[in-house]
């Protein structure tokens, strides 16, 4: 099977701003195919003033699109996804040549952004629509209260390249919905997946009769994030990315305290096997989520930690699955577990940490190497087994996310130095416990300190009907998933008078005939 890109899909680089789609020629960022680095899927120079631009269409669109009812609102969300659907194989198509996942996962990241608009759609007690639907009751016979959610304004959508499609429209989505405008900038890695999000998205508002200047879109860097994430006129920022981009934007924004901040940035996640797990059952799942997407989720399993009792039965068993795993060309028609990783940049960055991890300690179980004989980005998985995890000094690296596919092991000798390593980092994402004992089950539950806890099932993959978020250098409490709804709306309190029953308090006087 050939990696030569699929021309159809080549777009001409554009922004979108005031609804009017802009060629923007050049090589100022450019995008090529991790499984055949020589071949460029799109490239093109955003101009000086286009972000700013972009920021003021939000601002003329905000009040209009706040203003429509929310009916014609899910209209225009409604037609979006009947335009994902239909262009669901092509999104997946230029999804896998854009990030060099395998095809297969391509088309279900594809597959999510129409089953996205159900899921934030959806009414009853457990859903998003259900936290943001305005109420009232009465506070006594005359008076009464009422809580209504109004839209922030314009909201900042800064998108990842992993999951370059479905992160950001997991933004976009409620946002849209609770009345807000957007400028979205698409990962500088990614670029023809964002413009190609944003060109379905224009589709549906302008069919739609939506007021121009809903939803923008520039392509950009560092420089471009930064005058988006920190300008006054952006009334939030809804970001996936790094721990250290997410500082920037924090920092940016010291001033702008009434600026809504939802940041979702990676992890390091741990997942635990106790002697009395499924060890199948195990074995598959870390296997499964420390290298899938070329270990580039922020959800991937990072660490494993073994209690020794069932140790010298994991890590060989888990040498051979990894092993085993097929890695090929992402559109490959035969099975293919895992394609290239992201960049070059990318796969130097986890060959460099495997030599730190050795050079400090650290025993090579499995040695992740480039693979010659494929022409792109192609990495093997790496396994390294190291003494413990301990969040006070660097030989374990428990506060670095390295983003591929490398797992460390640590062997414990009981429930408590397992939870101690699982807690042993600043990060806070995503953890998993393999065990059949409920106490125990309930126990990792309480102290295990991370945002998504599973149990019999491995760190990777969420669910769209729960919240997905973390804690500490993961997330600042604002998860998305299907709590999104919640952080692109504010509450308003309202009490209503309908009667006459001021109360006059003690040492105030009024008389009716002051006013007569």
């Amino acid at each position: 099977m050939s990696t030569s890109l699929n021309h159809e899909l080549v777009p001409v680089a554009r922004n979108l701003i005031n609804g009017q789609w802009i060629d923007i020629p050049g090589n100022q960022i450019v995008s090529t195919m991790p499984a055949d680095p020589d071949t460029v899927v799109w490239q093109g120079t955003t101009l000086p003033t286009q972000m700013s631009e972009a920021i003021q269409s939000a601002r003329s669109a905000s009040s209009k699109w706040a203003s429509w009812p929310i009916a014609n609102r899910i209209k225009v969300l409604r037609r979006f996804q009947e335009i994902a659907k239909s262009r669901s194989e092509q999104l997946g198509d230029l999804v896998s040549d854009e990030t060099g996942k395998a095809l297969w996962e391509s088309r279900a990241e594809a597959g999510l952004i129409a089953a996205k608009v159900d899921i934030t759609l959806e009414e009853g007690e457990y859903t998003g629509r259900h936290r943001v639907t305005p109420f009232s009751f009465a506070l006594n016979e005359t008076k009464e209260a009422h809580c209504l959610f109004k839209p922030h304004g314009i909201l900042a959508v800064v998108g990842p390249f992993n999951f370059p499609a479905h992160l950001p429209n997991g933004h976009i989505l409620p946002a849209l919905l609770t009345g807000n405008t957007i400028v979205f900038k698409p990962s500088d890695k990614a670029p023809a997946v964002g413009q190609f999000l944003c060109e379905m998205y224009q589709e549906a508002l302008e069919a739609e009769g939506a007021p121009t200047g809903v939803l923008n879109m520039v392509h950009g860097q560092v420089k471009e994030s930064v005058e988006l994430c920190s300008s006054e006129e952006v009334d939030g920022v809804l970001f996936t990315g790094s721990w250290a981009a997410g500082r920037s934007i924090l920092e940016a924004n010291l001033d702008q305290p009434g600026k809504i901040i939802a940041l979702e940035m990676g992890g390091n996640n741990p997942a635990i096997i106790m002697p009395d797990a499924d060890l199948h059952q195990a074995i598959v799942e870390v296997t499964r989520c420390a290298f899938n997407t070329t270990g580039q989720r922020c959800t991937s399993t990072r660490r494993l930690i073994v209690h020794k009792d069932v140790a010298d039965r994991v890590v060989p068993a888990l040498l051979k699955a990894a092993s085993n795993l097929i890695i090929g060309e992402p559109r490959s028609t035969d099975p293919v577990f895992m394609g290239p990783i992201i960049s070059e940049d990318a796969m130097n960055s986890v060959l460099s940490f495997q030599s730190k991890l050795q050079a400090t300690g650290g025993r090579i179980l499995m040695e992740s190497t480039q693979i010659p004989d494929l022409k792109g980005w192609y990495i093997t998985p790496g396994i390294v087994e190291v003494d413990r995890f301990t969040i006070d000094t660097d030989d374990c690296g428990c506060d670095e996310e390295v983003f591929g596919p490398l797992l460390r092991i640590s062997i414990v000798d009981s429930f408590e130095d397992a939870i101690t390593q699982a807690n042993a980092t600043r990060y806070g994402l995503s953890a998993a416990i393999f065990t059949q004992d409920s106490a125990l089950k309930d126990r990792f539950v309480l102290e295990c300190r991370a945002g998504c806890l599973n149990i019999n099932c491995g760190t990777a993959g969420a669910s769209s009907k729960l919240p997905f978020g973390g804690l500490g250098q993961s997330g600042n409490h604002r998860p998305a998933g299907a709590f999104a709804l919640d952080y692109t709306a504010y509450p308003v309190a309202s009490m209503v008078e309908n009667g006459n029953a001021c109360m006059i308090p003690s040492g105030m006087r009024m008389e009716k005939s002051w006013i007569e």
